[in-house]
C-alpha cells in the first residue's frame, strides 16, 4: 500500500466512523467545527490511465474519496462573501475592542434563500475567534466562581415558532445550562444574561431570524427580546431571507448612506428587564448577493468562481475549463440563476453521476438530466423564503437563448475588419 492509499484510507475511515457532523447549535459542538473545519484532505488529482493501473481495492478507495470530495466542496470566496466579510470584521473588532458600558451596534445579513448566509457568517466568524484565540492572554478567562470555560461565540437557530421564552431557552440550550421546567420569562432572561456574562461571550448569533413573523405578538415581543440582548454587551448578528421584506425592519428608521437600520427601545423593556436608558439599538445592513450576468465586470466573476468550482473536481476525464469554456458558464447560470446554493447541488450531484455512469465529465447533456431539488430539505422553512425558486430545466430540443460573446476571441481577421 502506497503512502497516498493509506492517506486516503486514514481520511475515509475519519469520514465513515467519526459520527455525524458537528451541531454548531450546542458550544461543543462549535468548537468541534471550528477547530476541525479545515482537516478535510481532498482526493488527489488523477487521470484515467493513472486510475486504471490501480488496483479494484485502490479504485474503490479513491472512487469514495472523490465523492467525499465532491461532497465536501470548500466555501470559495466571492466578490459577495468577501464584501459581507469586511463589514462583519469591522462591526466585530471594533465591539471587541469597546469598553464603554454602551450598547453595541449588530448587524444584519440578508439574502436570498441557499445564497450560503450560513455558511459565510460561521466562516467569517470562525476565522475571527481563531484570530484572537492566537493571542492568548488577550482573550476573556473563565470567571471565578463560574464554569472555566469560555465562549467567545454562541450560535443559535431562531425556533420556527419563536416565542420569547422558547428564544431564550434556545440560547441556554448552547450553553447546555440548566432550565428548570417552570421558570418564567424574567428568569429565562436573567439565566441568558448570566450564561453570557459568564462564558465571556462577545458575539450572539441568531440565524434565520426572518422565521419571525411581525403579525404575531409573540414573535414582536421575541424582537423586543432580542433587540434588549444588546444592553448585555455582545454583538448581535442576525442572518436571515430578504430581510428587508419581511417586517423585521418596520419599526427601525433606515438611513441609505450609512447602511444603517436605527430602532426604538423595545417596547417590553420593563418587562425583560435589561434597560437602563432609552437607547436607540443600530444594525448594519449587509446583503450577501447572488451572482448576476449582465455586465463584463459579472461575467468575469461568474467565470472566476466556476474556475475555482472547477479546480475542486475529481473527473477523471475533465478537460481544462470544463465549466468556463464555451457556452458551460450561461448554461451553468440559467440553471441556478446565479445561486451558490444551487451552483453547488447541481455540480455534486452531476459529479456522483458523471462517476456513476462513466462519463468522468460534466456536460450540458449529463446536466440536462439533473433535476435540483432542495424542497426536503429539514432545515429549510419555506414560509420563511429560506427555499429559492429553481429555475426550470430546458427539454431537448427547446429553444436556448444565445450566449454572451463578449469575451471570444475572434482571430486576428476579426481584429482588421473595417481598418
Amino acid at each position: 500500500m502506497t503512502k497516498d492509499d493509506e492517506h486516503t484510507a486514514a481520511t475515509l475511515a475519519r469520514l465513515m466512523t467519526g459520527g455525524p457532523p458537528p451541531v454548531r447549535e450546542t458550544l461543543s459542538g462549535w468548537e468541534q467545527w471550528r477547530t476541525a473545519r479545515a482537516e478535510f484532505t481532498p482526493a488527489p488529482q488523477m487521470d484515467l490511465a493513472t486510475w486504471r493501473v490501480l488496483s479494484p481495492r485502490e479504485r474503490l478507495l479513491h472512487d469514495l474519496h472523490r465523492a467525499a470530495t465532491h461532497s465536501n466542496l470548500p466555501v470559495l470566496q466571492t466578490p459577495m462573501t468577501r464584501k459581507v466579510a469586511r463589514r462583519l470584521t469591522a462591526r466585530l473588532k471594533t465591539n471587541w475592542l469597546k469598553q464603554k458600558p454602551t450598547t453595541r451596534a449588530g448587524i444584519m445579513i440578508t439574502g436570498g434563500g441557499a445564497q450560503g448566509k450560513t455558511e459565510t457568517v460561521c466562516e467569517i466568524i470562525a476565522t475571527f475567534q481563531d484570530d484572537w484565540q492566537r493571542l492568548g492572554r488577550l482573550m476573556a478567562p473563565g470567571m471565578p466562581g463560574t464554569r472555566d470555560v469560555t465562549a467567545p461565540v454562541a450560535y443559535v437557530q431562531t425556533p420556527v415558532t419563536a416565542k420569547p421564552k422558547s428564544t431564550c431557552k434556545a440560547i441556554l440550550s448552547f450553553y447546555d445550562a440548566p432550565v428548570a421546567s417552570r421558570m418564567d420569562l424574567p428568569d429565562l432572561v436573567r439565566q441568558v444574561a448570566a450564561s453570557l456574562h459568564d462564558h465571556g461571550t462577545r458575539v450572539l448569533v441568531l440565524d434565520d431570524i426572518t422565521r419571525l413573523r411581525m403579525h404575531r405578538a409573540d414573535d414582536q415581543d421575541t424582537l423586543d427580546l432580542i433587540r434588549a440582548f444588546m444592553s448585555m454587551h455582545v454583538t448581535l448578528v442576525l442572518i436571515g431571507v430578504d430581510i428587508p421584506s419581511s417586517g423585521l425592519l418596520r419599526e427601525g428608521r433606515f438611513d441609505t448612506q450609512r447602511g444603517q437600520v436605527a430602532f426604538p427601545a423595545p417596547k417590553s423593556a420593563k418587562v425583560f428587564g435589561l434597560e437602563s436608558t432609552q437607547t436607540e439599538r443600530r444594525f448594519d445592513l449587509v446583503e450577501l448577493d447572488r451572482f448576476h450576468y449582465g455586465t463584463p465586470v459579472q461575467i468575469s466573476a461568474w467565470a472566476e468562481h466556476l474556475a475555482g468550482v472547477e479546480h475542486c473536481l475529481r473527473l477523471l476525464k475533465a478537460p481544462t475549463g470544463m465549466l468556463t469554456g464555451g457556452a458551460m458558464p450561461e448554461y451553468l447560470y440559467r440553471r441556478t440563476n446565479g445561486v451558490v446554493g444551487l451552483l453547488e447541488r447541481l455540480i455534486e450531484d452531476g459529479c456522483e453521476e458523471a462517476i456513476d455512469t462513466g462519463t468522468e465529465c460534466l456536460t450540458e447533456t449529463l446536466l440536462d438530466g439533473i433535476n435540483i431539488d432542495i424542497t426536503d430539505d429539514p432545515h429549510r422553512d419555506h414560509q420563511a423564503g429560506e427555499v429559492p425558486r429553481v429555475p426550470e430545466r430546458e427539454t431537448a430540443g427547446q429553444h436556448r437563448r444565445a450566449r454572451n460573446s463578449s469575451f471570444d476571441d475572434r482571430g486576428p481577421a476579426a481584429a482588421d475588419t473595417g481598418s
